[in-house]
């Protein structure tokens, strides 16, 4: 693939990445979208219950799945390394508008806020839930993390440097910072409905097991003792203590 034609790609991702992740906030807030999380008319509940738990596992298989060493070498047999994150970042994408698109609304409500204040109180936590998300990602580095880095790297034709062990701003205090936001995303809700709790409950056990079983015993196998340091000094997602330790920063491009 040229350089020109990787830019173009990482950039087609990025975009759809943009908009996923835009579209999330309204679809799980049910604000500015044509389609929300309680939006559309209640079939079946057996079936609709089937459909987003399949719809959840899809992204749940995709996102974990992609994320793993092995699945990345593999991948790379195929696709250059400057696309291989902008191809995750794609796939994730489009399984969340898949996602959008299929979701079954449950709209029987199960706790109403009456009080205007309380209302506002509670939107209010909700935006800033997906503002913690999008200034976690600044933190590391947002456009590594979403694939542009690597393809503008491979424009300019200059290698990519692996932006090493770094606790920056929120990490000093937690470790999972993006994950606490979505969490406060999800369950930020005035009014709850079946459809959105089932919503909450999936993708809070998700982040939960795949923090667990996946991503930290990564993280572990890559930096060692320096990151094991860092889980006894700093709370996964409640905030414990702050992180004491050394960590290497080294300059992105």
């Amino acid at each position: 693939m040229s350089r020109v034609a990787s830019l173009v790609y990482g950039s087609i991702a990025y975009t759809t990445f943009l908009g996923a992740f835009l579209y999330a906030a309204g679809f799980v807030g049910n604000v500015f979208v044509p389609k929300s999380i309680n939006s559309g008319d209640a079939g079946p509940l057996g079936q609709a219950l089937l459909i987003n738990t399949v719809l959840l596992g899809v992204f749940a298989i995709q996102h974990t799945g992609m994320a793993r060493k092995a699945f990345k070498r593999w991948l790379t047999r195929f696709v250059p390394e400057s696309i291989e994150r902008s191809t995750y970042v794609l796939c994730a994408s489009l399984s969340l508008i898949v996602l959008y698109w299929q979701w079954q609304p449950l709209p029987e409500v199960i706790w109403n806020i009456e009080s205007a204040g309380a209302r506002a109180a509670v939107q209010a936590l909700f935006a800033g839930g997906w503002l913690f998300v999008f200034l976690s990602t600044v933190m590391i580095h947002h456009f590594d993390l979403f694939g542009m880095r690597q393809t503008w790297l491979r424009f300019r034709n200059q290698p990519y440097r692996e932006l090493g062990f770094r606790t920056p701003g929120f990490y000093k205090y937690v470790r999972h910072p993006i994950q606490v936001g979505f969490l406060i995303a999800f369950w930020a809700t005035p009014t709850m409905t079946v459809g959105h709790l089932l919503f909450a409950a999936a993708t809070t056990a998700y982040i939960v097991i795949a923090v667990k079983m996946f991503e930290e015993k990564d993280l572990l196998r890559e930096h060692g003792e320096r990151y094991r340091t860092y889980m006894d000094q700093v709370g996964g997602f409640i905030p414990k203590g702050r992180f004491r330790g050394s960590a290497d920063v080294e300059e992105a491009v």
